[in-house]
């Protein structure tokens, strides 16, 4: 329940806490969060419980870290020299073994108006990544034809899924899927989510024919690319800015497939904001995919087809 990579950098006496939970308790843990003179706090199947010597109970009688677990465990993660992960942490987080990301939080160290880095750092939320092979499934037939894949846009509210879903497109696009494909697939992992790469090689199942560009900016990832992979489809997770409109917009010159997610309740609430608003209205995407948890992550609402204005419910 707990991997063995995220158990390597916690101080004994959290990591023997948790190895006893995964032999009590079954569930999907989502988030460790560990925040220095606070409670140690686990969300488990979207529920928030706190550890306690018993296993998992009340956030009140939760074990509360001290700042000296906090710097061990940063200590562990960079083995002994912080220095060596100067650049994620710029960041904010950092991606261990088996796409796990390690967010962090402290001091920020400024130079010419940006983050030059953290220190102090006294809170960790740990969001251990969860590969759901086969979620899109039911939504591929919407997305590919014989002839091409469609320009598609997930809007999903934020923990519902829309990462967990593209990741798994892009998966069925690049092994080919019931016949369709197989196809070559550029991703843009600008924070390290989607591939879950660990030193450059994707820890999360992103198919045969993928390349992807971890933690690259996506409007620079997308133009790179275009120049170099020679992709059918491009990937990236949500979108949303003007300099994302303006290189999508290369995308579809270059005659490549676009496949990205933004965040937003439904298609209504993408209307609300203006470089959406001018995509849809430009019909630069042929699918819209509207995601929510009513039935847990990955729950499919509904799927667009904006250019006929034709909606299809899985």
């Amino acid at each position: 329940m707990i991997p063995r990579s995220v158990l390597s950098i916690m101080p004994k006496g959290i990591r023997e806490q948790l190895v006893q939970l995964a032999k009590q308790k079954e569930g999907i843990v989502q988030e460790i969060r560990i925040r220095a003179s606070k409670p140690l706090l686990i969300v488990m199947n979207n529920e928030e419980y706190g550890l306690t010597p018993q296993g998992l109970g009340t956030v009140s009688r939760s074990w509360l870290v001290t700042y000296e677990e906090v710097q061990a465990i940063l200590q562990f993660l960079s083995g002994y020299s912080l220095y060596a992960l100067e650049d994620e942490i710029r960041q904010g987080y950092v991606t261990i073994e088996g796409g796990h990301r390690i967010g962090l939080v402290g001091k920020a160290v400024i130079e010419d108006k940006k983050v030059k880095t953290l220190k102090y750092i006294s809170g960790l939320n740990i969001r251990l990544s969860h590969e759901f092979v086969g979620c899109s499934d039911k939504v591929m037939p919407y997305l590919i034809s014989r002839d091409k894949v469609y320009h598609t846009l997930v809007v999903s509210p934020p923990k519902c899924g829309k990462t967990t879903l593209l990741r798994d497109i892009i998966r069925n696009l690049s092994n080919g899927y019931s016949g369709y494909g197989p196809y070559t697939v550029g991703v843009v992992d600008e924070r390290s989510e989607v591939a879950g790469c660990y030193m450059g090689v994707p820890q999360n199942d992103v198919g045969l024919r993928t390349d992807v560009l971890d933690g690259c900016p996506k409007v620079e990832g997308m133009r790179m690319l275009l120049r170099s992979m020679a992709p059918d489809v491009i990937a990236v997770d949500e979108v949303g800015s003007l300099e994302d409109l303006q290189a999508i917009e290369e995308v579809l010159g270059a005659g490549v497939t676009i496949v990205c997610t933004t965040h937003g309740k439904d298609l209504e609430d993408c209307m609300k904001k203006p470089q959406l608003r001018h995509m849809l209205e430009q019909g630069w995407f042929e699918k819209v995919v509207v995601l929510s948890n009513r039935n847990g992550p990955c729950t499919v609402e509904q799927v667009e087809d904006f250019r006929r204005n034709q909606v299809s419910v899985c």
